[in-house]
């Protein structure tokens, strides 16, 4: 018979920092959920393929590790992207996670306002962005639909349009934090590393999990706003997400497990397997020679170069060159090379 009193055996953190992972873990006390992302090569890889102005790579970081965190929790094979368009001297941003693990991303910015904005102080995450809108697009393949949400930037940080994705969308308690920096070492060689955490309330309880009516904008002047006092159990878990520290999130002699135990040790903390991720690009030879073999034959002499038409992948930097007369293609077969090169885009490939 077992022996009642028997304790449940508990492991210590992992002392040693991992980095390209996601570490899921849960406040089984608070009925909080989340994931501790912390990202070194990966991170730097993407950054370092493109030689961004230090504010744009900071942001690019910030939106991958933000990816990272939400992608990973996808339990199927699919792809998840963040993708912002706006009008701020970083007018785009895109990363693609596709599961289990590859990630992919690239910025697209003016060089002048970014460089304006940095000589005036001006460069944080809400100035650089601007205004315009955040998409979330959840692609679980060819033959199932597919799942965006809308978030508008208005300013903000990322983490901000997280918290209101998560309020209007999904309706669940969420708080996120992201760090991103450069690490320097012998020689003066620089690395980018970057981190981020999500936390989660999700009661079991019907109850406990109601939150407050978004606001209806048709309101008559004088309504009052319809409010839910906050869980104290997520007013604790959020007090302690308020005290993550910046270098906390990248410090690579602090491990993930070290971090979460640092938060929640008091409440009692359980750590699941964690996720491995890697940059890798989906782009090949065969992919790009199917979408020129899409276009049309003028199309295609206008691409013409010494003799060459020369193709640069935006995600990776690598670029495929091809003989006119390799990506010809005749009357019969150019349909079907228009619908895979269709398919392609409207899931994010090449």
């Amino acid at each position: 018979m077992e022996n009642p009193h028997t304790e449940i055996p508990v492991r210590a953190p992992a002392a040693t920092s991992i980095d390209d992972t996601v570490l899921p873990f849960e406040v089984s006390a608070l009925d909080l959920r989340g994931r501790l992302v912390r990202l070194g090569p990966l991170v730097d890889e993407i950054l370092a393929r493109h030689d961004y102005p230090v504010p744009v790579a900071k942001l690019l970081g910030e939106a991958v590790a933000l990816t990272v965190l939400l992608g990973s929790a996808l339990k199927f094979e699919g792809r998840f992207i963040l993708q912002t368009q706006t009008d701020g001297p970083v007018r785009m941003l895109i990363v693609d996670y596709r599961s289990p693990g590859k990630v992919r991303a690239c910025a697209r910015y003016d060089a002048a306002r970014v460089t304006a904005a940095s000589e005036s102080g001006k460069a944080g995450a809400g100035a650089l962005l601007g205004h315009g809108h955040l998409a979330m697009t959840v692609d679980q393949g060819a033959d199932m639909s597919r799942y965006q949400g809308l978030v508008a930037l208005n300013g903000g940080s990322l983490e901000d349009v997280a918290h209101e994705y998560f309020r209007s969308s999904e309706q669940i308690p969420t708080r996120v934090r992201l760090a991103v920096a450069e690490e320097y070492t012998a020689g003066s060689r620089h690395t980018w590393r970057a981190g981020g955490i999500m936390l989660q309330f999700l009661p079991k309880a019907p109850e406990r999990a109601r939150v407050a009516d978004l606001p209806p904008g048709d309101a008559p002047e004088g309504v009052a706003a319809h409010t839910i006092p906050e869980d104290e159990a997520w007013v604790e878990g959020r007090s302690l997400m308020n005290t993550v520290e910046d270098i906390e999130l990248i410090d690579p002699a602090l491990s993930s497990e070290q971090l979460v135990y640092r938060l929640f040790h008091e409440r009692g903390v359980r750590v699941f397997r964690g996720i491995d991720v890697a940059a890798e690009c989906s782009c090949s030879r065969p992919n790009v020679e199917s979408m020129l073999k899409s276009f049309s034959e003028d199309d295609r002499d206008h691409m013409v170069e010494n003799g060459i038409i020369s193709v640069t992948c935006e995600f990776c930097s690598s670029t495929y060159r091809f003989a006119p007369e390799e990506v010809q293609e005749s009357a019969g077969q150019e349909t079907a090379a228009q619908d895979a090169a269709a398919q392609d885009k409207a899931s994010g490939g090449a």
